[in-house]
């Protein structure tokens, strides 16, 4: 009889000592990838803006450039001049003195100059006075009852006056003020003040 020939099966995995149980461990001294640090938020803004230091410098720079157009864009007034003359009488026994202030005025604008108002500002050690000046229609009854008023007096610069671009005039306000004579004589200064209609800063004349 042929002789049965053994037919053994193939080792099965299971059976094999070499077969692998799972994946294989990486060998040991193997080169590692780059290393991430899963703490680091990238959606925070020390990730997401430029250094605290560059945007103050920034700021700044800005700031900068603001103020210097502020200051070259600044309303300013639209005539200049001088007060070139001041003459003061007590009212007696009422504690006040009447002041006639009288000055240059010069249109600096390219366009016609309106009065609108104007208005005397007295600083004294102590105290600021404001008064609005007479009507001009009582120059000459207060230059009969106070002659110390007329020395050096023009004209009247009236509210509702105009003056053309470039044209200079030398005008005379009366104002009085609630104090007396040798307090006025020892001020600090004394002002008129022409408010332009349509601008918003008033020409101020000091002495």
């Amino acid at each position: 009889m042929p002789e049965e020939s053994s037919t053994n099966p193939p080792d099965s995995p299971a059976a094999s000592p070499n077969a692998a149980s799972g994946p294989s461990a990486p060998a040991t001294g193997a080169s590692s990838g780059p290393t991430i640090n899963i703490g680091d938020e990238f959606g925070t803004a020390k990730r997401n803006l430029p250094p605290a230091k560059i945007v103050l410098l920034a700021i700044a720079a800005v700031l900068v450039v603001v103020g210097i157009a502020s200051f070259l864009h600044r309303a300013r007034p639209q005539a200049s001049g001088s007060l070139d003359n001041v003459a003061a009488a007590e009212i007696s026994g009422q504690g006040a003195t009447l002041v006639a202030l009288t000055f240059t005025l010069r249109n600096t604008a390219d366009k016609i100059l309106y009065v609108h108002t104007i208005e005397g500002k007295l600083n004294t050690t102590s105290s600021e006075f404001k008064s609005e000046a007479v009507s001009a229609v009582d120059f000459d009854r207060y230059f009969l009852a106070f002659p110390a008023l007329k020395s050096g007096a023009q004209p009247a610069l009236s509210p509702e006056a105009k003056l053309q671009p470039g044209e200079s005039v030398t005008r005379t306000v009366i104002m009085a003020f609630p104090v007396t004579l040798d307090t006025f004589n020892q001020r600090h200064s004394v002002s008129v003040i022409v408010q332009p209609y349509d601008q918003p800063v008033p020409v101020v004349l000091t002495k």
